[in-house]
């Protein structure tokens, strides 16, 4: 029997709910915020609060440019996730001195380099492995952590990093620079490299 012939009732299709492409732009926006939020704040009252400011403040750039308002709602929950950091431990996101290379397992401060791509990592920290993997990040040091987070999830330069920290990282922190932004990252992508190792080795 043709489709013609067998005309569907509106009356027998499930009602569906009705979401505007506005709304679920804030869904998407919003899911993504609260994890990197929980990365760079920890989950609870914290990150669900940088969530609701980023979200609030994004409602009106939205309206003419989703990828915009994604870009600019990161960046304003970024830069109060730093002040949380610095009001928790004024000392934690100070820029560092005397700074040199460490002779690590990773040698360019590119994702690629331990081994996974973008996409891999931010299944590994919402997939089967996020537990071993929120451990992993909450073990490294504050200014490690974050400049991890900020430029593997956040995607944002080292450059724009160095900024953000000098800016927002308390009143030791204006002397970072992007060179020891890309180098404390080496650091953070040499100790994914060793996780990656561990968790495939056979136990």
């Amino acid at each position: 029997m043709s489709p013609e012939s067998n005309p569907v009732n509106d009356s027998q299709i499930p009602a569906q709910p009705k979401t505007s492409g506005r709304d679920e732009v804030f869904d998407r926006i919003a899911a993504g915020l609260y994890s990197l939020a929980s990365m760079l704040v920890g989950e609870g009252e914290d990150g669900v609060r940088l969530v609701e400011m980023a979200v609030a403040n994004s409602e009106e750039s939205v309206c003419h440019d989703p990828v915009e308002a994604r870009m600019s709602s990161r960046r304003m929950m970024c830069v109060a996730a730093l002040d949380i950091l610095m009001r928790r431990d004024p000392g934690s996101l100070a820029a560092p001195k005397g700074l040199k290379p460490a002779e690590t397992c990773i040698e360019d401060d590119d994702l690629a380099a331990a081994g996974v791509s973008g996409e891999e990592l931010m299944r590994m920290i919402a997939g089967p492995d996020r537990d071993r993997m929120r451990k992993w990040l909450a073990s490294l040091p504050t200014a490690l952590r974050t400049i991890f987070v900020l430029r593997a999830v956040a995607g944002f330069t080292s450059v724009e990093i160095a900024a953000l920290l000098a800016a927002h990282g308390g009143p030791r922190a204006a002397g970072w620079t992007p060179a020891a932004v890309g180098e404390l990252f080496r650091q953070g992508l040499c100790s994914l490299a060793s996780q990656l190792i561990q968790a495939s080795s056979p136990r």
